[in-house]
């Protein structure tokens, strides 16, 4: 084997679930990526710095202007053998370090504030390893069109990232649907109004997934896969009604390609994100042991059942969504992201939060796919954060 190329990599929202899985593949594979900045919101700067030093980076940048500050106080502070880290800071800090060119940038960012540096990772020519799948959702066509090659974006969501290797089968015209899996979240099999109680704790006790609170609730109402149904018709250019959602508890199957000869190509591995996050960074090559197989040597049972529409109708919400305008999916987004801090803070109820997005995108008007600027879709976003905070209110 030649020597390896080592890629230059940005780290976005290095702090949260999909971050710190990240810093534990970079770390173990010095000799295959070099790690330039990193970026988070600022609310754990202690591990900020840590990450920093253990990774050697250049620059950092935080959204928190407060928590800039305490930075660059640290930094600035003597001591043996300490570097120079550049301290960026403010809302569009992420989307600056995003844009300076690394080979890669990984954007782990949870929400639709991950739009801009997804934005400025694709005009700086950078591969996008994506995990924050708003920004797809909510940027819609102008991600795509931002795109400078076809390889450009890297999904790091599990299920996407399953998709991308099982459609390496197969060429694009031989594509019947794509299957996404759903693990169905800690209320699988429980009726509408055996929900109406919930407890943000309940809701955030996901059966086989470690995440951060939001996408663990978004996973409990199903938000989470009516988004990931946008995020792959965006990503592979396949049409909604041929994208279907399959619950399979034990999170082995991650998503499957049927093809149009009746074949199926699943793939299948533990439920770990260091696997996709890994082959976010080093596509279309594989890094070795990043995660332990399957152990086959054990009797092994995977199920597959349909989804329960009626008690979880947040997916054929977004498929509505996604059809309607192009603006659609974004109100779609931001209306749950105000809804959830609702119900996490106690304000709502947990069917409340599907309920409201629905009575939100029912009153939004949208914009037609062709004409969708970057305002509009912003605008579009405020006025459903609005809305919906006054839905909450009301209640």
């Amino acid at each position: 084997m030649g020597p390896v190329n080592q890629r230059t990599v940005t780290l976005l929202g290095s702090t949260g679930s999909i971050g710190t899985q990240a810093v534990d593949v970079l770390l173990r594979n010095p000799q295959r990526f070099r790690v330039l900045g990193l970026s988070a919101g600022g609310t754990n700067s202690a591990l900020l710095m840590e990450q920093a030093e253990l990774l050697g980076v250049e620059t950092v940048a935080v959204a928190d202007e407060r928590a800039a500050a305490d930075l660059r106080a640290t930094l600035a502070a003597p001591g043996p053998g300490r570097r120079s880290i550049e301290v960026l800071a403010g809302a569009d800090a992420a989307a600056e370090l995003a844009g300076r060119g690394a080979d890669v940038v990984l954007n782990g960012i949870t929400g639709s504030v991950g739009l801009r540096p997804t934005l400025a990772a694709l005009a700086a020519g950078s591969t996008l390893a994506l995990a924050n799948k708003e920004s797809l959702v909510v940027g819609g066509g102008l991600v795509n069109r931002a795109r400078k090659r076809p390889d450009q974006i890297v999904p790091v969501d599990s299920e996407h990232s399953a998709l991308a290797q099982a459609l390496r089968s197969g060429t694009h015209d031989e594509v019947r649907r794509l299957v996404l899996t759903a693990s169905g979240g800690p209320f699988r099999g429980r009726a509408r109004a055996d929900l109406a109680e919930v407890t943000p704790q309940q809701a955030l006790a996901h059966p086989t997934w470690k995440m951060g609170p939001v996408v663990t609730v978004n996973s409990a109402t199903l938000v989470n896969k009516g988004l990931e149904l946008i995020e792959a018709h965006l990503l592979f250019d396949v049409p909604l009604d041929a994208i279907d959602v399959v619950v399979h508890p034990q999170s082995f199957v991650h998503s499957m390609v049927e093809f149009i000869d009746g074949s199926t190509i699943a793939q299948a591995s533990p439920p770990d994100m260091r696997l996709a996050i890994a082959l976010g960074l080093s596509w279309p090559e594989r890094l070795p042991d990043v995660v332990p197989g399957c152990d086959w040597s054990r009797p092994t049972n995977w199920t597959f059942e349909p989804l329960d529409s009626s008690t979880f109708p947040a997916v054929d919400l977004a498929r509505w969504a996604a059809a309607t305008s192009a603006t659609h999916p974004a109100v779609y987004n931001a209306a749950n992201e105000e809804c959830v801090a609702a119900f996490l803070g106690g304000r709502i109820g947990f069917l409340d939060i599907v309920d409201t997005v629905a009575r939100v995108l029912g009153e939004h008007d949208g914009v037609a796919a062709a004409a969708v600027t970057l305002g509009e879709v912003l605008a579009a976003e405020t006025w459903a954060r609005a809305r919906a905070t006054e839905l909450v209110k009301a209640r």
